[in-house]
């Protein structure tokens, strides 16, 4: 079947109408829109989940704002004033009228919305796959509200029905130990429902739910929880590590949906956005934004200079780690291994000669309707390394088995030549740690890994104890409320 990249513009055109995006985290519907008017076919339902599957792609912004949140990489951009939002989660000075946080607010609440729409109508007519129609669409809710708690903590909690206009003044700031257990609860009904293969790509499998499912426990410390999901996953799912020969071309267009992924987020490079509405993008922007400025050569295309890899990044692999030649592009080194190749060193902010190599555009990705737009690179949301590093971190910290834990990290290891680790205890945590940040830079995890392990502080320039664990409520959103909900610690509204 065609991939379902492919389906999401027309779906979403087709949706316009019944969808339309309101100034709040409120997708706004109309009221008279009831059973009599849709889900009367499959084919309804199926518009409607391709729907809510094309929020997705709006996290593209939000995997890049996470790394530059982190102590992976600067904002980097053309100047200081570059997307003023990213400069200041960059600085650890973000407030609550941050524009890019708001996006990530709104953007998921829409994915909530859309999967609700699904879930309020979901007794309305049956078919033959109903039910994967339903596990798909929990599998997306338990990411939606997934990402919102892990920005922003306590926040509102609504399933099975839409929050209309008017809704918001009565909703009230739900604690993340419920949040959790709806997307715990929404992930085992995947998990019990979906196949580990589609015959659709790009569709949710029984494998991304139990690698979002384990995930989703590590972040709650239930190590026993997570080791037993994740460990189930590595043992039964078709899923494996890309070979050391060929794991360098792991984010080339042409290996997108290999064996290593378990869960990746589709795109085309087809014009459906602007820069006015990142969220309508079928295109990965973040691959345009992060590429070299003023670059022309072989292999790669031009781009802002977004999310450039820091010194202490690059000094965090092991010497004979191959992975750093493939993660992180040393551009002054490049251009002088490839002569034909030049860029413009005098251009950009905070510019330290490296770029994300997993995430910027490859030659010919200019030639698209806008290079910085459409670029059709898929987002690797969970790999397989990541789910074996995973496992080994809840096995090694839940005090299960040390022995398989690194079992799990040397899989890893190995795959990038290096040797392994006989480390047990907490020396064995802290290599796993480190392995994380080497294997996952660039793909959005570091900031979020170091915040559940306690390590933030003294680790993330700026970082404020009691503050920046979490990201502010947008102010706007507090307004919406009625005023009436407190704003995350250390913030004010």
């Amino acid at each position: 079947m065609k991939n379902l990249k492919l389906t999401y513009i027309l779906v979403s055109i087709a949706f316009l109408a019944m969808f339309s995006c309101s100034d709040s985290f409120i997708d706004v519907a109309s009221q008279d829109e009831n059973s009599e008017d849709f889900f009367n076919t499959e084919e309804d339902y199926q518009k409607a989940l391709i729907a809510a599957y094309d929020y997705l792609q709006a996290t593209a912004q939000q995997f890049q704002v996470a790394e530059i949140a982190s102590d992976n990489t600067l904002a980097g951009g053309e100047s200081a004033t570059d997307t003023p939002g990213i400069q200041e989660i960059d600085d650890m000075i973000h407030t609550s009228t941050n524009a890019q946080l708001r996006n990530i607010w709104t953007w998921m609440y829409t994915g909530v919305n859309r999967t609700n729409y699904i879930m309020e109508f979901k007794d309305k007519t049956d078919f033959p796959n109903k039910t994967s129609v339903i596990a798909q669409t929990r599998f997306l809710r338990a990411f939606y509200y997934f990402e919102l708690v892990k920005w922003f903590g306590d926040v509102p909690l609504v399933v099975d029905k839409r929050i209309l206009y008017g809704d918001q003044f009565g909703l009230e700031r739900t604690p993340k130990a419920q949040i959790y257990a709806q997307i715990e609860d929404d992930l085992k009904f995947a998990i019990d429902n979906l196949p580990y293969t589609q015959s659709q790509t790009g569709r949710i499998t029984k494998g991304a739910a139990q690698a979002l499912l384990g995930k989703a426990y590590l972040y709650q410390d239930k190590f026993s929880e997570s080791a037993t999901v994740l460990e189930d996953l590595i043992a039964k799912g078709p899923y494996d590590l890309m070979p050391t020969a060929i794991a360098p071309l792991m984010w080339e267009n042409e290996y997108e949906n290999n064996i290593e992924s378990v869960f990746e987020v589709q795109y085309s490079d087809v014009d459906g956005g602007s820069y006015d509405c990142f969220q309508c993008l079928e295109g990965n922007y973040a691959v345009g934004f992060n590429g070299v400025r003023g670059y022309v050569g072989p292999v790669f295309d031009f781009g802002y200079s977004f999310n450039v890899p820091t010194q202490n990044m690059v000094d965090a692999f092991e010497p004979g780690d191959i992975r750093l030649g493939y993660s992180i592009l040393d551009i002054k080194q490049w251009v002088i291994d490839n002569p034909t190749a030049s860029y413009d060193e005098t251009a950009g902010y905070e510019q330290t000669g490296y770029f994300n190599r997993k995430y910027i555009a490859r030659l010919g990705d200019a030639n698209r309707p806008d290079a910085a737009l459409t670029n059709p690179n898929n987002f690797r949301v969970i790999r397989f390394a990541d789910v074996l590093l995973m496992a080994a971190e809840a096995l090694n910290r839940g005090g299960i088995s040390d022995t398989r834990a690194q079992n799990y990290l040397n899989r890893v290891r190995n795959r990038a030549t290096l040797g392994n680790v006989a480390a047990t205890g907490s020396n064995l945590t802290n290599a796993i740690y480190k392995e994380r940040r080497v294997e996952l830079v660039g793909e959005g995890h570091r900031f979020f890994d170091l915040v559940r392990t306690g390590r933030a502080v003294g680790t993330i320039p700026g970082f404020q104890a009691g503050k920046h664990e979490l990201f502010p409520i947008p102010i706007q959103e507090i307004e919406l409320s009625g005023g009436t909900w407190a704003q995350n610690p250390g913030y004010e509204n």
